[in-house]
């Protein structure tokens, strides 16, 4: 007869909130990005928000802070393992909440990207950081297990948080205090983007205030202070008896995060306008687009000091005025495209969650999720993506579970396959190596090399962006079924 759990004590419910405060705020800070990225651009470089420069500095922002974060984010695994978890973590916690304040009052492009950059090393850093640290506070296997799935799931509303806060401030932030930040362009008041990125901070002061009262992992610490604790490597990862399950779960993190970026993502803005239900606004919108382009291409070809350029400018807001009413319509639209992807990560995390406590063995686990997406992931971009309607909505929703849960996934598997000493510079390899650097780069493969190669000679539509995230998905999803044949089961878990 199996003895009854340890009881909960406050010192273990303090750990628990302010793990889920943390991965709360790893999305957060994360989804601000598309929010705050091309407003601040616009004005930081001085041209229209829809001129192509800005556009692609939107783009580089995205890869510099993903290889940013993958390179110092295997840093900072390494540094868990040296130093502590819970003190890399909350260090990694405060960098990702100072770095957005700070971009709030940036005057340069260099400044800004230099601190969305340091946000996404804060926040890299902190998920495996959090998952190691709540893997060794916890001493029964089942809380354990459990508390994990449940704090992880507290990433999914972090998405839905920074979208209501977004909404607020559009509304009232010309009643918010200047408090030294730079005014708007011809504007007496800062922009709406700079308030958003000054509630990045707001993790800082719970963890900062609970921070002293709960523990570094005992376990870590007692063999360090016995001197038993080997020193990490990254070297180690490759040794005979890990090779294996460093490269697998590298692998398998890269497709995770590969259909995340490579489909999910690029669905919002760039296929939702092909829907069916917005033919007409595609239509209308296409001459006016064509219009806007032309006219930046022209003010792009001027020296900045030409007069001409205010003229250019003056079109160029009239021309973005026009598509206003219209873009507001696919916004509308894209605005619960997202939802449902929200909504279906976070029922994914929950499921995750539930089966966890449910204790089915991990390998079969993993292909809960994926046996499913290899059919639904082509069924959505192939088929219910030409429909529309509710059925597409439904179909993404599902897409969003399968693949979500599978981040929750690899949070809980990863600190049992790692020895002690390499716990966090394992698990950093393999979401920040394989998930963040490589598995986001799928985003670039959809939009840049497969939808071009569909549109051809001709104009990249939706329709070719939503093809291309099928392939690109499909393919992943297939590697990812093959990979999982590959990952090995946690000593601890084999009978």
């Amino acid at each position: 007869m199996s003895s009854p759990a340890p009881k909960i004590t406050t010192t273990h419910w303090l750990i628990i909130i302010i793990a889920s405060i943390g991965f709360l705020f790893d999305t957060y800070e994360l989804l601000m990005t598309p929010l705050v990225a091309a407003p601040a651009i616009a004005e930081l470089l001085k041209l229209p928000m829809n001129n192509p420069i800005v556009t692609s500095w939107v783009g580089n922002l995205l890869w510099i802070a993903a290889l940013c974060g993958g390179v110092f984010g295997l840093l900072g695994g390494w540094l868990v393992d040296q130093f502590g978890r819970k003190k890399i973590m909350a260090l990694s916690i405060f960098l990702y909440s100072f770095s957005p304040f700070c971009a709030a009052y940036s005057t340069s492009l260099g400044m800004f990207v230099f601190f969305r950059s340091t946000t996404f090393i804060g926040v890299c850093v902190e998920f495996v950081a959090a998952i190691t640290w709540l893997a060794e506070v916890f001493s029964d296997k089942k809380q354990k297990e459990k508390w994990m799935g449940i704090t992880q799931a507290f990433a999914s509303l972090g998405g839905v948080f920074v979208t209501l806060v977004s909404v607020w401030i559009n509304k009232h932030g010309v009643d918010l205090p200047h408090i030294g930040l730079p005014a708007g362009l011809g504007s007496n008041d800062p922009s709406t983007w700079r308030y958003l990125l000054m509630t990045g901070i707001l993790p800082a002061i719970p963890i900062a205030l609970l921070l002293p009262f709960v523990p570094e992992s005992k376990v870590w610490k007692d063999k360090k202070a016995a001197g038993t604790l080997k020193r990490p490597s990254f070297a180690a990862l490759f040794a005979p008896e890990l090779r294996r399950v460093t490269l697998v779960t590298a692998a398998l993190s890269a497709c995770a995060y590969g259909i995340a970026f490579g489909a999910l993502q690029v669905t919002v803005a760039r296929v939702t306008p092909g829907l069916p239900e917005l033919r007409a606004q595609s239509k209308a919108l296409a001459p006016l687009r064509k219009a806007g382009e032309d006219l930046n291409k022209q003010l792009n070809a001027l020296p900045a000091t030409d007069p001409a350029r205010k003229d250019l400018v003056a079109q160029i807001k009239a021309n973005f005025g026009q598509q206003k009413p219209i873009n507001d319509e696919v916004k509308k639209m894209a605005d619960t495209v997202q939802f449902y992807q929200e909504m279906g990560g976070l029922v994914g995390r929950i499921a995750l969650a539930i089966l966890l406590i449910v204790g089915i063995s991990r390998v079969a686990l993993l292909k809960v999720f994926q046996i499913p997406a290899l059919i639904i992931l082509p069924l959505t971009y192939f088929y219910f993506f030409e429909q529309g309607g509710t059925a597409f909505l439904w179909a993404y929703g599902v897409c969003g579970l399968l693949t979500v849960a599978q981040f929750s996934y690899f949070g809980e598997y990863l600190p049992k396959v790692f020895p002690m000493h390499l716990r966090g510079t394992g698990g950093s390899f393999a979401t920040n190596v394989g998930g963040r650097m490589i598995g986001t780069s799928m985003a670039f493969v959809t939009t840049n090399l497969v939808a071009p190669m569909l549109a051809g000679s001709g104009p990249m539509l939706p329709m070719h962006v939503a093809k291309a995230a099928g392939i690109v998905a499909t393919v992943i999803v297939v590697l990812s079924f093959i990979i999982g044949f590959m990952l090995p089961e946690p000593k601890a878990e084999e009978d």
